[in-house]
C-alpha cells in the first residue's frame, strides 16, 4: 500500500493545539505519518537573515526570532508523541541539522532530508547512521547531486517534488518517477506534491508513487508561508480515499478475467 504522509511542517504556527487538531484529523483520515520540519535556528538561518525584520501575527521582530518562535522543543513534542501514538499515527520530521538528528531520534528512527540539504551529505550520512528509515526529497537538485547523494548516504526513499509554492501544474514532470525507479531499482520512490488541487496527486499515485506526501492545514488562508499550498480538513479525506480508491482499481493485472458482477451479467447476456 502507498504511504501517505501528511506534512504539518510548521503550519502549526507555533501552536501545539493547531498542531493537534491537524493530527486529529490526519488520523482520522486514514493518513499513515503526519510530518514536521525541526530546526536549530541559530545553526539554520543564515548569518545574514537572522536581524532581517519580519511581520508576524506577533508584532515585528528578527527572521531569527520569528523561527525560534515557531519551533517546537522537547515539551511540544512530547505532547505530540504520546498524542499522535494515542491515534495510532505514525510522525516523524525532516531534520535541518545534526543536533536535529539527535533530537528526533529520542522520538522515532524515520527521517528525511528536505529538498534545500540534499547537497549536504554529511548530514545526510549522519542521519542514515540515527535511521533505520531515511527519506530524502529531490527538488532543486541535479542528477549528479541526486546521483552523489545516493551513493553516499543510501537513502530508503527519494521523493520526486517540484520545491515551487504552489508548483505549476505544467512543471510537475511526474513520469520523472519513472527515471528514478530505472535508475535506482533498489530505492523506493515517493512523490511530495505543492501544486494546488489533488487531481496530479492521484496521477502520481497511478504513476506508481510508493509513498505520497501533501501539505496540510485547518485553513489555506492562515498566516504563514506554506498554508496556500496546502489541503485542509475535507481535502485530506479525499486524498486518503482517492488514493486508496486509486490501489484498488489497479488490480494484478494478466490476463482478461470475468470478475464478481460481470458473473450475473454475462449469464443475463449470453444465458451462460
Amino acid at each position: 500500500m502507498v504511504k501517505i504522509v501528511a506534512e504539518i511542517g510548521i503550519n502549526h504556527n507555533g501552536s501545539v493545539d493547531t498542531a493537534k487538531r491537524l493530527i486529529a484529523v490526519c488520523a482520522a483520515a486514514g493518513c499513515d505519518y503526519v510530518k514536521f520540519q525541526k530546526r536549530t535556528p541559530a545553526i539554520c538561518v543564515p548569518p545574514e537573515q537572522r536581524s532581517v525584520q519580519k511581520d508576524t501575527p506577533w508584532g515585528k521582530m528578527s527572521y531569527l526570532e520569528y523561527k525560534e518562535r515557531i519551533e517546537f522543543g522537547r515539551e511540544q513534542y512530547d505532547v505530540i508523541d504520546e498524542f499522535c501514538r494515542s491515534l495510532g499515527v505514525g510522525w516523524f520530521a525532516s531534520v535541518w541539522d545534526t543536533p536535529s538528528v539527535d533530537f528526533m531520534s529520542r522520538y522515532t528512527d524515520v527521517m528525511k532530508i528536505p529538498s534545500a540539504l540534499l547537497d549536504d551529505r554529511q548530514l545526510g550520512v549522519y542521519a542514515r547512521e540515527k535511521s533505520g528509515s531515511l527519506l530524502v526529497s529531490t527538488g532543486v537538485s541535479t542528477e549528479e547531486e541526486i546521483s552523489l547523494m545516493v551513493e553516499e548516504v543510501k537513502p530508503d526513499v527519494l521523493f520526486h517534488t517540484n520545491s515551487t509554492y504552489p508548483a505549476p501544474i505544467d512543471e510537475l514532470n511526474l513520469s520523472y518517477m519513472s527515471w528514478l525507479r530505472s535508475r535506482y531499482p533498489n530505492i523506493e520512490i515517493g512523490y511530495s506534491g505543492h501544486e494546488y488541487g489533488l487531481v496530479t496527486t492521484f496521477a502520481a499515485a497511478a504513476l506508481g508513487a510508493k509513498w505520497i506526501e501533501r501539505h496540510v492545514t485547518l485553513d489555506r488562508n492562515m498566516w504563514g508561508s506554506d498554508q496556500q499550498s496546502s489541503i485542509e480538513p475535507s481535502g485530506i479525506f479525499k486524498l486518503v480515499k482517492g488514493i486508496r480508491d486509486i490501489e484498488l482499481s489497479i488490480g494484478g493485472g494478466g490476463p482478461r478475467v470475468v470478475l464478481g458482477g460481470e458473473v450475473s451479467k454475462r449469464k443475463s447476456l449470453r444465458g451462460r
